[in-house]
């Protein structure tokens, strides 16, 4: 999604570099897009918790009281992150565990010749879970395919995945891999034209810029904190009169209330902490007059995406000059990460001589195994990913591209 129109404060990346303590062993830290490192006030909240003292759900005493209050205060984080309300905020401990969950309580209401349309766009997050759903249930599974050249996913092929017995729709909002933002908006107009529900991942657009669930029409929207400087932490956001009309299996001793009863087990509490500072410091990146952070949210993610933009065009326009350097995909909206091979050298080795040099990356298919199928890359152990996010710096990508240089040499 593009920033907001209003003028945009000054972005200091030495300030916000400054809060990372990881970042002071002189590593390039270009592995953001597999998760980010946490900065000082995340790993404060997280011990403040812990020392304060924290119990479980449902109790008298002080310490469980201040366990709900943390929960709750993290559900209202998230839903001022991304759009939604607090009610509608499923916490659990990834974006895997939240999707495996919703698929197998949505599946329960399909049947053979029912439909889910998926991307080969998507992370196998947003794939395989519904695949297995599907196929439990006797529904059929339909993909939307990618252009195997630019890795963009068309439109216009929708309307012909998407009809009367399509069930659900599930998109990704950016390419883990090539960064693409496909027309989220667009897709998930067709599928609720159709009475489908739509399932949007945005682990990967969330940390990139400005997020509005229901802009993009998102009936579920799943994120991850670990992705935007936060803990392991994964949640689930939804409308609560939606939330209602599901049943996920689940201990008959443990809540029956939304959005509770779509979490298992005790969750970590102090974790839950650390997300609501996450999100906080990112409001703080954009201070304004009263009380309401959304609108503070909405700015600094502008900041951050005005910045990382300029900064990826540096990286690819680096990259691009090299000959010996082959570019994955092709598109102006994308999100800040780079795919690419270099001649005569695997993808492993690639990663390898570069962590030699402090800098990281990754290699392989990072979990975009539909994509990594389709672009054709797979039987060549695929490319190398350079992903940036808000703490990276222009010596950051100055490193990476001498290092490249150097092993086209």
């Amino acid at each position: 999604m593009s920033a907001p129109a209003a003028a945009l404060p000054r972005y200091d990346v030495n300030r916000v570099r400054a809060q990372f303590p990881a970042l002071r062993d002189g590593y390039a830290y270009l592995d953001g897009a597999a998760g980010t490192q946490v900065p000082e006030v995340v790993i404060e909240a997280i011990a403040s918790a812990y020392r304060g003292g924290l119990g479980n759900l449902g109790a008298a005493f002080p310490a469980s009281r201040r366990s709900e209050e943390i929960v709750a205060e993290c559900r209202r984080a998230v839903a001022d992150l991304v759009g939604g309300v607090a009610e509608g905020v499923v916490l659990g401990p990834n974006m895997t565990s939240l999707t495996y969950r919703i698929s197998v309580a949505l599946a329960k209401t399909w049947g053979p010749g029912d439909e889910v349309v998926l991307s080969r766009l998507d992370h196998d997050a947003n794939v395989r879970p519904w695949v297995q759903a599907a196929t439990s249930a006797g529904a059929t599974v339909r993909f939307a395919d990618v252009d195997p050249v630019s890795g963009q996913l068309a439109v216009d092929q929708y309307r012909e995945l998407v009809g009367e017995r399509t069930r659900l729709v599930a998109v990704t909002a950016a390419s883990n891999i090539l960064g693409i933002r496909p027309r989220v908006a667009e897709i998930t107009q067709l599928a609720h034209l159709a009475g489908a529900q739509t399932y949007v991942d945005g682990v990967h657009a969330t940390p990139h810029g400005p997020i509005d669930v229901a802009e993009l029409g998102a009936d579920f929207y799943v994120t991850s904190a670990y992705k935007w400087c936060g803990p392991h932490v994964g949640a689930l956001v939804a409308d609560p009169a939606l939330l209602e009309t599901i049943r996920p299996d689940k201990l008959i001793p443990s809540p029956d209330e939304i959005p509770d009863r779509f979490q298992t087990g005790t969750p970590p509490f102090a974790d839950f902490a650390g997300v609501t500072a996450a999100v906080q410091m990112l409001a703080d990146l954009a201070p304004g007059d009263g009380p309401a952070r959304r609108p503070r949210l909405l700015r600094a993610m502008g900041m951050i995406e005005e910045y990382e933009s300029g900064l990826f065009r540096v990286l690819l326009d680096g990259l691009g000059a090299q000959e010996h350097v082959h570019l994955l995909g092709g598109a102006d909206d994308r999100a800040p990460t780079a795919y690419f091979t270099l001649r005569g050298l695997s993808p492993d080795r690639v990663a390898e001589e570069l962590a030699r040099r402090r800098i990281n990356v990754w290699s392989g298919d990072n979990y975009a195994y539909e994509l990594t199928r389709a672009l054709g890359i797979r039987d060549s152990g695929c490319a190398v990913r350079a992903g940036l996010v808000r703490y990276n710096d222009r010596s950051d990508v100055d490193r990476l591209l001498e290092a490249v240089a150097e092993l086209g040499g």
